[in-house]
């Protein structure tokens, strides 16, 4: 019997996987070409809003224009805010020609005021 030294530094033995399985078997992964989801956090007013602190999105990809479109048509209600709030995409903030890909993390951040 042989071990080997997984990147976890725990002895396994060889004739064991060192990656977990695929928890989605392929006869469950949606076809080539499907809509994925697209999960965008909304903060403040939309939150209010909306009722929830995420919309979720069924997203073949595109830019943060795109997306705008999207979200306005599913939830028009926040249109006002929307148009005037920033999109970021991965963390960094994104202009309308960005593209944005299924799975990407996503947050509307609408404008603050105060003093």
């Amino acid at each position: 019997m042989s071990f080997l030294l997984a990147p976890s530094f725990e002895m396994i033995q060889a004739d064991e996987p060192s990656m977990p399985s695929d928890p989605t078997p392929f006869d469950r992964l949606p076809p080539p070409g499907a809509g994925q989801r697209l999960f965008v956090t909304l903060f403040a007013g939309m939150a209010e809003i909306v009722g929830s602190r995420q919309l979720e999105i069924d997203w073949n990809g595109g830019t943060v224009a795109d997306l705008r479109r999207e979200i306005l048509a599913a939830r028009p209600a926040i249109g006002p805010l929307l148009t005037r709030s920033a999109v970021a995409v991965s963390g960094r903030y994104a202009a309308d020609e960005q593209s944005i890909a299924a799975g990407a993390d996503v947050a509307l951040i609408p404008p603050v005021s105060g003093g």
